[in-house]
C-alpha cells in the first residue's frame, strides 16, 4: 500500500500512542539487552492540580529523548512518573469548587469528609496533565504512576502505595535522632489560608507605598544633640538632620526623641528594640539607653547592631522580633523578647496578650485596636500618631511586599510553634557528595549556587496549618509530652509506659510540606522503605533534569533526604542520582518571561494542536543550549513541522524509486563513491549525537540531526542518488535503492528520540517490521566504515556546487541563465575529476559546458578549490553597475544598523539599565549585521569587476 502524501498528526499521534501502550513499549526493562546496565529517570512530579506548560514541555521532552535513546541502545530503562499531591494548591481548588457548588465549607464538614472530596475530586480531575504528556509522547511506565499520598488514611482502592509509609518512617527517625523539633520561629505566614509557607510559595510583588517616620521619646527625660546641616528651600534658610553622606554638621539639635522609620506602622505594637549603628556619631551616646513605646508604654532599649545602616532611612530602626526575619535576628543577638501581636488571620490581638501587656500601660486608644485587620490598624496608629503629635513625616516608597502565591494576599512574618528540620547538618553530607564524585551538576557552574543556599541553610519549616497532606505522625499526652511513633495504636503503647496507665492523647492537627513527601521521591517511588527489586535495581537514578528554580527546595531536599537514608552495600550514603542537569526558562521571542500579565504566554497545547508534538519538541531541543534561555518563536515550531515533512517526502521518494530495507544490506559493501559517502556521513551523525547526548548537549544533537537529514540526505544524497535511480537497472541500481533505505532508516532511528511519532509512522509505513521504531537497535556503527577517498571526492563536488549557487545568488544570475564552468588552474587529475562529476554539476548548478582556460577572463567569478581554480563568466550575463550599485546600497544600509548597536552597546547607560535579554539580543544583532556586511563587501568587490 502506498505511503500516504502527507503525515497527519492529528489523527496519526493518538494512535501512534495507543499502539506503544498496549505493546507495554514503556514499560521498565522493556527492550533491554540481556545483562543490561540500568538507566532510570523520576520524574519531576507535576502538581495533581496542574496542567502542561511550557517549561513541562521542555523538561519531559528532554527525560523522553533521554529515555527514548538509552530504550534503543538495551539499556534497562525506567522513566517513573507520577504527581505531587500539592498540598495548600489542591485544598484550594477543592474549597473554592465547594463554594461554587453551594456546598458546606471545610470548617463545617469537618477534616474526614473534606479530604475524602479531596479524593474525588483527584480521581474526576487529578489526572489532567499525566493526559497531556502522553499527547507531548512521554514514554513513562505509566503502570508504576506513583502519588506522593498513596496509601495515606482515607486513600480510596488504587491509591493503596506505600509512599505515605516512607514520610512516616522518616519524621519519625529524623525526630528520634534529634534532626526534626518543634520550636517557635518566624515563618511566611498566609492570612488568608492561616499556614505557613515555603518561600518558593512566596512571590515578590512591588507595589507603590509609604515609609512612615514615628519620634519615640527617650525615657528618664533623656536628651541629646542630633547634628543638623542647612539648606535652603524655595529661597529660605533652613536646617535639615545631618546624614553620613552630608560635609561635617553645621548647627546642632536637642531633642529628646529618636526618630525611626517603617513600612509597616502596625507591627510597632510589638516593638522591643530600637537598632542604631556603633558608629554612628548621631546615636553612639544613646546605646544602652531606652525609649518609651508611643501608645503602648512599655520601655525597650536602644541597641548596636550591624542590621542598621547609617546611610539609609534615619540609621534608627525599630525593632520587632515577633514579625521581621531580620528583626527576629536582631533581637536574638541583643536578647530581646519576641511580642506576637496578631492573630493568624492578621488580625491585632492585645487583650489577654500576656507577652504584649508585660511591661506596657497601654492606652484607651491601643485598647480600641483590639480585633482589627492588621491594615485598618495601620491607618489608625497613623492617624492617632498625626494626632498626637509623634509622627514626623511620610515619604512616598517604591516597595516589594511579599504575597502568598496563591492567596494573593500580602505574607506576614508570623511567630509561631511550628516543626523543623535541622537542614544544616543534613546539609553536609549533601554538600560533599556535590564534590565527591557521587552527583554532577549540568552546567558545573550551577553547584556553586547549590553550595551557596547549603552553606547557608537555616532551619527548615516542615509543617503546615492545612488537611491536605501527610498529617504529623506526633501525639500529646495530657501534660503536652510528645509521643512520635508511626500509628496511634504505636503512640498508645508508649503512652502506656510513659504514664504506667491509660491515657487520651491529642495528634498534632498539622500536615507536612509538599516538600517533605517530594524529597523522598526517588527511593518512595521505588518501594522504599521496603527493599524491592526496582529500589535495588534503578536506585541511585542515573540523571536528575530539572529547572534551576527548584534546585534549593527541592534537588538540595532529595540529596538530603537520600544521603541519609540510603546507603549501599558497604554503608555508604547514597545520592539519589548520578548528574543533574539544571535547564534554563522558556521564554518569548523577544527574551521576556512569560506571564499572564504580559499576555505573551505560549501553551504547548496549542502548539501540538497546530503544528504536531513532533515539531514543537525539536524546537524545544534545538534551543535547549546548555545555561542559556529559550527564546521561543513559533515561527521555529513551523518550520521544524516543514522539517518533518521533508523527511517524510524523501521516504515517499524512495518508496516510489522502489528503495526498500534489505535484509543483511552490510553498509560496508557499497561501491559507489556516493553511497560510500553517505555511509561516512551516517557514521559521523551517529556518533555526533551519541557523544552530544551523553555530554546534555540536546541542541548541539538535535541541530547535527537536522542539518544532516535535510542537507546531508535530503538534498545532497537524493539528488546525488537521482542519476543512479534513475538509470539502467543492474548493481548500482540496486545498491543505490539499498542505500537509500539504510540511510533513510539510520535517520529514523536517529531522529525517534526527539520526534518519535513521525519517525514511528514512516517506519512502519516503508516496510514491514519485526518490532516497532521504538525497541529498534540504536545505530552502533563502526567509524571504520568512513571511506576518505569517497568523502573528499563528494566533500569537493558539494564545495563546488555550493559555492556556484553562491555567486549566482549574490550576483542576482536569473535562474534560467547557464553559466560556463572553467578550470583556470590544476593539473590533469583535478580537471579529470570535474568532468568525472560534471553531470550531476551542470544539473544541480546550473552550469553548461567545462573547459579549461589560461585565465579567467574579465568579470568572471573565481572559485577556489582544492588543487586549482576555477571561474565564472558573468559578462554579458550580469549588469556589473547595476549589481555593484544595489550591493553597495544594501551594504550600506547594513553598515548604519551595526553602527547604531554599537552606539548602544557602547552606551553604559544602555547597558546597567536595559534587561539582560534586550542586550543579549542587541549583541546577537550586531554579530549578525557584520557578518552579513562582510558578505556584502565580497559581493560588491566581485561585482565591480564586471563593470
Amino acid at each position: 500500500m502506498p505511503m500516504d502524501k502527507t503525515f497527519d498528526a492529528a489523527s496519526a499521534e493518538p494512535e501512534i500512542y495507543a499502539r506503544w501502550e498496549e505493546a507495554g513499549a514503556f514499560a521498565a526493562g522493556a527492550n533491554a539487552k540481556p545483562g543490561a546496565e540500568s538507566f532510570s529517570i523520576v520524574i519531576p512530579p507535576p502538581n495533581v492540580t496542574g496542567s502542561l506548560h511550557i517549561g513541562h514541555a521542555l523538561n519531559n521532552t528532554l527525560q523522553d529523548i533521554l529515555i527514548r535513546w538509552k530504550r534503543m541502545q538495551g539499556y534497562d530503562t525506567l522513566w517513573q512518573p507520577g504527581q505531587d499531591h500539592a498540598g495548600i494548591a489542591t485544598q484550594m481548588v477543592v474549597e473554592r469548587k465547594l463554594a461554587a457548588e453551594g456546598n458546606a465549607g471545610r470548617r463545617e464538614m469537618g477534616r474526614e469528609a473534606f479530604t475524602a472530596k479531596i479524593w474525588e475530586w483527584k480521581a474526576e480531575s487529578g489526572s489532567t496533565i499525566l493526559n497531556q504528556l502522553r499527547r507531548l509522547g512521554a514514554s513513562c511506565d505509566w503502570s508504576r504512576n506513583a502519588f506522593t499520598m498513596s496509601g495515606a488514611p482515607g486513600a480510596p482502592e488504587g491509591e493503596d502505595g506505600n509512599f505515605h509509609d516512607a514520610v512516616l518512617k522518616v519524621f519519625v527517625e529524623l525526630h528520634r535522632a534529634g534532626l526534626i523539633y518543634r520550636d517557635k520561629r518566624l515563618v511566611n505566614w498566609d492570612p488568608h489560608f492561616e499556614t505557613a509557607i515555603s518561600d518558593l510559595e512566596v512571590e515578590q510583588v512591588e507595589e507603590k507605598g509609604h515609609l512612615w517616620r514615628f519620634r519615640y521619646k527617650l525615657a528618664d527625660g533623656e536628651t541629646y544633640d542630633h547634628p543638623m546641616v542647612r539648606e535652603e528651600i524655595d529661597g529660605e534658610p533652613t536646617l535639615r538632620p545631618w546624614t553620613p553622606d552630608d560635609d561635617d554638621p553645621e548647627a546642632w539639635e536637642e531633642r529628646d526623641y529618636i526618630v525611626v522609620a517603617t513600612t509597616r506602622p502596625e507591627t510597632m505594637l510589638g516593638d522591643t528594640g530600637v537598632a542604631v549603628a556603633a558608629d554612628d556619631v548621631r546615636y553612639a551616646g544613646l546605646i544602652g539607653k531606652s525609649v518609651i513605646l508611643p501608645l503602648v508604654g512599655r520601655r525597650i532599649p536602644i541597641v548596636a547592631d550591624e542590621h542598621a545602616d547609617p546611610s539609609k532611612g534615619t540609621g534608627a530602626v525599630k525593632i520587632t522580633p515577633a514579625h521581621d526575619f531580620n528583626d527576629f535576628e536582631v533581637g536574638k543577638r541583643a536578647g530581646l523578647p519576641r511580642i506576637n501581636v496578631m492573630t493568624s488571620r492578621a488580625a491585632i490581638t492585645i487583650e489577654g496578650n500576656a507577652e504584649f501587656l508585660e511591661g506596657a500601660s497601654p492606652s484607651p486608644e491601643v485598647l480600641a485596636l483590639e480585633g482589627l485587620d492588621r491594615f485598618v490598624a495601620r491607618k489608625a496608629i497613623v492617624d492617632l500618631a498625626e494626632g498626637q503629635g509623634w509622627l514626623d513625616g511620610i515619604d512616598d516608597e517604591q516597595h516589594v511586599v511579599p504575597h502568598g502565591d496563591r492567596s494573593k494576599v500580602p505574607v506576614e512574618p508570623w511567630l509561631t510553634d511550628q516543626w523543623f528540620v535541622d537542614a544544616k547538618t543534613l546539609a553536609k553530607e549533601a554538600l560533599a557528595a556535590a564534590h565527591d564524585g557521587r552527583t554532577t551538576f549540568h552546567p558545573a557552574n550551577w553547584v556553586k549556587t547549590y553550595d551557596h543556599w547549603m552553606e547557608n541553610i537555616e532551619p527548615w519549616c516542615i509543617s503546615r496549618q492545612l488537611w491536605w497532606g501527610h498529617q504529623i505522625p506526633v501525639w500529646y499526652g495530657p501534660d503536652g509530652k510528645i509521643f512520635c511513633e508511626m500509628s496511634e495504636a504505636e503512640a498508645l503503647a508508649a503512652a502506656r509506659a510513659h504514664y504506667e496507665g491509660e491515657v487520651e492523647l491529642t495528634r498534632d492537627p498539622d500536615v507536612l510540606d509538599t516538600w517533605f513527601s517530594s524529597g523522598l521521591w526517588p527511593q518512595g517511588t521505588f518501594g522504599w522503605p521496603e527493599q524491592t527489586p526496582e529500589l535495588a535495581r534503578y536506585y541511585p537514578t542515573s540523571v536528575l533534569i530539572t529547572g534551576f528554580d527548584i534546585i534549593f527546595f527541592w534537588v538540595a531536599r532529595m540529596m538530603m533526604m537520600g544521603l541519609h537514608f540510603m546507603k549501599d552495600g558497604e554503608g555508604r550514603p547514597q545520592a539519589p542520582f548520578h548528574d543533574v542537569y539544571v535547564h534554563a526558562l522558556v521564554r518569548d521571542e523577544k527574551g521576556k518571561k512569560m506571564s499572564k500579565s504580559l499576555g505573551n504566554v505560549i501553551d504547548p497545547l496549542d502548539l501540538i494542536d497546530e503544528y504536531g508534538a513532533d515539531a514543537m519538541r525539536f524546537t524545544l531541543a534545538s534551543m535547549a543550549a546548555m545555561g542559556r534561555d529559550i527564546k521561543l518563536a513559533v515561527s521555529r515550531v513551523a518550520g521544524y513541522r516543514n522539517f518533518a515533512t521533508k523527511l517524510w517526502n524523501a521516504a515517499r521518494f524512495a518508496e516510489m524509486n522502489g528503495c526498500k530495507p534489505v535484509v543483511g544490506f552490510d553498509p560496508a559493501q557499497v561501491q559507489a563513491p556516493v553511497n560510500r559517502w553517505i555511509v561516512g556521513e551516517t557514521v559521523r551523525i551517529a556518533a555526533t549525537v551519541d557523544q552530544a547526548l551523553t555530554d546534555y548537549r540536546f541542541n548541539d544533537a538535535a541541530n547535527a540531526l537536522y542539518g544532516h537529514v535535510w542537507g546531508v540526505v535530503c538534498d545532497w544524497y537524493v539528488e546525488f542518488a537521482k542519476p543512479l535511480l534513475m538509470g539502467e537497472d543492474g548493481p548500482a541500481k540496486d545498491e543505490t535503492r539499498a542505500t537509500l533505505a539504510w540511510a533513510i532508516d539510520q535517520c529514523l532511528k536517529l531522529l525517534h528520540p526527539f520526534m518519535p511519532y513521525v519517525t514511528e509512522a514512516l517506519w512502519g509505513a516503508i516496510a514491514s517490521r519485526s518490532k516497532m521504531l521504538i525497541h529498534a537497535d540504536w545505530p552502533a556503527l563502526d567509524a571504520g566504515l568512513a571511506d576518505p577517498a569517497a568523502d573528499a571526492r563528494v566533500g569537493r563536488l558539494v564545495s563546488l556546487i555550493e559555492a556556484i549557487r553562491s555567486v549566482r545568488a549574490e550576483m542576482n544570475v536569473p535562474p534560467s541563465a547557464k553559466l560556463a564552468l572553467l578550470l583556470v588552474d590544476g593539473d590533469a587529475e583535478l580537471e579529470a575529476a570535474i568532468a568525472e562529476d560534471l553531470p550531476l554539476i551542470e544539473r544541480l548548478a546550473r552550469v553548461e559546458g567545462f573547459s579549461r582556460a589560461t585565465e579567467a577572463p574579465k568579470g568572471a567569478a573565481t572559485i577556489p578549490v582544492t588543487g586549482g581554480a576555477l571561474a565564472l563568466p558573468l559578462a554579458g550575463i550580469v549588469d556589473g553597475k547595476a549589481e555593484k550599485a544595489r550591493l553597495e546600497k544594501a551594504l550600506s544600509k547594513v553598515e548604519k544598523e551595526a553602527a547604531g548597536i554599537e552606539k548602544k552597546l557602547s552606551n553604559p547607560g544602555f547597558l546597567s539599565k536595559a534587561p539582560d535579554e534586550v542586550v543579549e539580543e542587541n549583541r546577537e544583532r550586531l554579530a549578525e549585521a557584520r557578518a552579513e556586511a562582510e558578505r556584502l563587501r565580497v559581493a560588491a568587490a566581485r561585482a565591480a569587476e564586471l563593470v
